[in-house]
């Protein structure tokens, strides 16, 4: 930690951090993960250097600073870090997108976990930003092709398929047979109620 404190201090006047640097923040930034006071401390330092954008390139260093803003409660400082760091691991990022949002219901609600369907809506409600989601979410409907041939055949041959016509049905618009009992078992659903 004394040795990175200390290249940091010397690379303060750079243009940019020496690659050699930024690694070990990354490497330092893994083995703290346990220990919040030194993680704290790293990552204050990094975030105040000249230079701390340059960090934010490397997931390790993004992940600690999350973590870190998470723990003292500040979910949107996490939250901007998330929008504007530079890091090439998408997925992760918005992994990280939303355990900040997970993090600041469940302390709203004075909970340790959260359910499967308040995850969902918390994820509907809080969708990551175009910065580290360029493609969007995507979409787990079925397209409105899709949908107008399951409402043609429940309207014209029947509300619940026997197994060979939810298999050919499948074949027919490249879905799973599962998906289509499903879907017209929810469609039943919806029509009763």
């Amino acid at each position: 930690m004394e040795q990175f404190m200390a290249m940091l201090n010397e690379s303060e006047n750079e243009d940019s951090p020496p690659t050699n640097l930024l690694d070990l923040a990354g490497q330092l930034c893994q083995d703290l993960q346990s220990s919040t006071p030194h993680l704290e401390k790293l990552v204050e330092a990094v975030i105040r250097c000249r230079n701390g954008r340059y960090f934010l390139t490397n997931i390790h260093v993004v992940r600690a600073c999350v973590s870190v803003h998470i723990h003292k409660g500040q979910h949107d400082a996490a939250c901007r870090l998330l929008e504007y760091c530079k890091a090439e691991e998408k997925e992760e990022l918005v992994q990280l997108w939303h355990e900040i949002h997970y993090q600041r219901i469940m302390k709203k609600h004075q909970t340790d976990s959260l359910t499967s369907l308040q995850k969902f809506r918390c994820r509907k409600r809080h969708p990551p930003p175009l910065s580290i989601c360029p493609e969007g979410l995507k979409s787990r409907n079925y397209s409105e092709e899709v949908r107008q041939c399951l409402h043609r055949f429940a309207a014209e041959v029947t509300v619940n398929p026997d197994k060979k016509q939810r298999e050919r049905l499948a074949q027919d618009m490249n879905l799973q047979p599962s998906q289509v009992y499903n879907w017209f078992a929810n469609y039943r659903r919806r029509q009763k109620s």
